[in-house]
């Protein structure tokens, strides 16, 4: 059995944003592009999809007119090689809602959930590749064996395209930066 056989011949090319731009809504969904390859992650668990909603919801709510707050959408990072990713929470500036593609400065947080396998990616590789990007906020979501939910918080720094970390909360949420919020995750 050949690679081909298994996933079509385009998951095993680097593709330009050119070719992923003339995909359909349908292949690009559960995918992103790291520097220029396709990587399909697992469906996310029930669990996992409520936190990323609630979490997107208070944010959107306390977002006001300026900025939104929604789930599963690209965020190209680069153009070449191409590298979207799908943050599972994107607070985005609201005068941008219609430009394609998503762009960091058009992003104040991005957050992510992190499930089993994407431990690294969301703790390490992410974490880097949002810095570097230069958006100003990454928030982390770990579902503790607790059953209460972590949320770690980052702060870019400019002068070194690094984050530092900020403060953890478990269950309820109230956070300042960069806009007041206040959301229960240890209901869910």
């Amino acid at each position: 059995m050949t690679a081909e056989m298994v996933a079509p011949a385009w998951m095993h090319e680097q593709i330009t944003a050119e070719q992923y731009d003339s995909w359909s809504d349908e292949q690009c969904a559960g995918i992103e592009v790291v520097d220029g390859m396709v990587v399909v992650g697992p469906s996310a668990s029930k669990r996992h999809n409520r936190l990323a909603r609630i979490l997107a919801n208070a944010l959107d709510d306390a977002g006001g007119p300026e900025w939104n707050a929604d789930t599963d959408f690209d965020v190209r990072l680069q153009d070449v090689p191409l590298t979207n990713r799908r943050p599972d929470v994107v607070v985005y500036r609201a005068d941008t809602i219609d430009l394609l593609p998503t762009r960091p400065e058009h992003v104040l947080l991005v957050a992510e959930v992190v499930s089993p396998g994407s431990e690294t990616t969301d703790r390490v590789v992410k974490v880097d590749q949002y810095a570097k990007a230069g958006i100003a906020f990454y928030w982390r979501v770990e579902q503790a064996a607790t059953g209460v939910p972590l949320l770690y918080t980052y702060v870019l720094d400019p002068a070194t395209d690094a984050y530092r970390e900020g403060e953890v909360f478990t269950g309820k949420v109230a956070v300042v930066a960069p806009f007041a919020v206040e959301v229960d995750l240890g209901s869910v």
